[in-house]
């Protein structure tokens, strides 16, 4: 594991991959703001926990909330949406189809 790299629960490798997603650029980790805890995605955090998802409000956007799998850096749920086809900080790729859950995560 990566001196810097937080804890991601349900992580299966150390670019924070899961059972779910885990292909080549399924390398982000969101920390819940219910659990105030790193998960690969939902499902992650729906079989490891016993309470429902709390989003991220549109007004915590410069909240730290992203981990990149690839450098470990924390990235601000704003850094993270406006660059979201790869980490601004080491350019590794990230999953384009994660918007698709933003939703999940994130208040619109």
């Amino acid at each position: 594991m990566h001196p810097h790299r937080k804890l991601v629960i349900g992580s299966i490798d150390e670019e924070t991959r899961c059972n779910h997603y885990h292909s080549e650029v399924d390398r982000v980790a969101i920390k819940f703001k219910c659990c105030n805890t790193y998960y690969p995605c939902y499902k992650c955090h729906d079989e490891n926990t016993n309470h429902p998802v709390e989003r991220w409000r549109i007004d915590e956007r410069n909240i730290q909330a992203i981990l990149c799998g690839s450098c470990g850096s924390e990235l601000t749920i704003d850094e993270y949406m406006n660059h979201p086809t790869a980490c601004f900080k080491c350019h590794a790729s990230f999953n384009i189809h994660c918007r698709n859950h933003y939703h999940l995560y994130f208040e619109r």
